[in-house]
């Protein structure tokens, strides 16, 4: 089968096409073939080295942690889906491929394409556990650091149907987008503090920064001390103090609800689809950051 996959560390260049063999599904595993694979910066940061101390990798290896696709195999002990289901979820043998294993899938609905259901289960997963360990409520207002990525995309919107006010950072060309989600957007850098304050003279009652990029000692000021603050990217929360979190909580379940909802259009998603053999210029998109929604890459 064909594959994208890097025998080194490096930059987007060390990613190559390569045929390889089709995996076998072991027991209580799914054999997928892929009709879109879902790209994270944690792609692009596995693929440069930078995070071998926490998620060691053995090469070659073939990036991708989430798919949609068609089972077409099923291992020992599936019970719960069947050859020729059309489903969504994460991959465990990586999803740049054209056939991947996964153990963790959720049936897509009809009214759901390939592209917009891969956009779900890792930014899905990310947005719902941190607005969880936040405790975040009707009535109180969230500050999401930039908020218009994968990831924020969905914050945002589930933020909002708890009947939380969110106030969303981005750059100028992702302010509309961010009100378009229901949120109140505003200029992330330097004035930010006076800014928010301005928008919410009472004060925000949670922080959740997507974004990395020295948020943080903003957010404090915000809050008044690092209790309610969770980072998903800034590797410095722990010498401030502040809650980091990340890995995946893959529940099938609860993956099934936000297809359904984004099926229904109640959950929207947007996203930005390359073919395979573009998978390093469009990992070199995510490296850059700043970009609007998801991802993903397509398959025949």
């Amino acid at each position: 089968m064909k594959a994208i996959l890097f025998d080194r560390f490096g930059g987007t260049d060390v990613l190559h096409e390569a045929d390889i063999e089709v995996p076998q599904p072991g027991p209580g595993q799914v054999r997928v073939r892929v009709k879109a694979a879902g790209l994270n910066a944690l792609d692009g940061k596995i693929r440069s080295g930078a995070m071998e101390a926490a998620f060691p990798t053995p090469l070659p290896a073939v990036p991708g942690a989430e798919l949609a696709g068609v089972v077409d195999a099923l291992g020992e002990g599936v019970r719960d889906v069947q050859v020729g289901d059309e489903v969504l979820g994460w991959s465990d043998t990586g999803s740049y491929a054209q056939y991947a294993l996964a153990t963790t899938v959720a049936p897509k609905p009809d009214g759901l394409n390939w592209q917009h259901a891969v956009a779900l289960p890792v930014a899905g997963e990310t947005a719902e556990r941190v607005l969880n360990l936040l405790g975040v409520a009707a009535g109180e207002t969230v500050l999401m650091h930039g908020a218009a990525g994968a990831v924020g995309t969905l914050a945002v919107q589930l933020a909002t149907a708890r009947g939380a006010r969110v106030i969303a950072t981005a750059g100028p060309a992702n302010q509309d987008y961010l009100t378009s989600l229901g949120a109140t957007a505003t200029l992330y850098g330097e004035g930010l503090v006076e800014r928010v304050r301005a928008l919410a003279p009472d004060g925000v009652d949670a922080v959740f920064d997507l974004a990395g990029k020295g948020a943080l000692e903003d957010s404090i000021a915000l809050r008044g001390g690092t209790e309610r603050i969770v980072t998903i990217a800034d590797f410095r929360a722990h010498q401030l103090g502040i809650t980091s979190t990340g890995g995946q909580e893959r529940s099938a379940t609860r993956l099934a609800a936000l297809a359904q909802e984004a099926a229904t259009g109640k959950l929207v998603t947007t996203v930005t689809a390359y073919p395979l053999a573009q998978a390093a210029t469009a990992q070199q998109i995510s490296d850059a950051g700043h970009g609007r929604g998801k991802l993903a890459l397509t398959l025949d």
